[in-house]
């Protein structure tokens, strides 16, 4: 998700991976790997805070979300507007149940979908 996310912003800005990485100062094979998602993303919030701007994301757009996101989500790590929100955190366990096939309680669903439908 992250990989194919940032070669999305980066082919947005016209750039080819050797360029956008010769103005930035990266490793153009290291950037490759993450953009194939070989490797895995950074996790220090700094890192990803200045390569959000390399890629020309707003602080607080959609995108710069989604971004941070898939980040955290590729790290192996949930993202922390998920962990920081007790309702939310309290629903992964139906969440998580549901995507691994095991059907929840229709009153889980219920509240989840309530959840997730107020989320904004």
């Amino acid at each position: 998700m992250f990989g194919t996310f940032i070669k999305e912003l980066r082919a947005k800005q016209r750039l080819g991976l050797r360029e956008f990485c010769l103005e930035h100062g990266h490793d153009p094979s290291n950037w490759s790997k993450i953009e194939r998602e070989v490797s895995s993303p950074p996790r220090d919030e700094e890192t990803l805070g200045k390569w959000a701007k390399q890629l020309g994301l707003k602080p607080g757009s959609d995108d710069w979300h989604k971004f941070h996101d898939y980040a955290a989500v590729d790290a192996g790590r949930i993202p922390d507007h998920v962990m920081e929100n007790e309702e939310l955190l309290a629903r992964l366990p139906a969440f998580f149940r549901t995507l691994s096939g095991q059907k929840p309680s229709r009153e889980d669903l219920e509240k989840l979908l309530d959840l997730i439908s107020n989320a904004n």
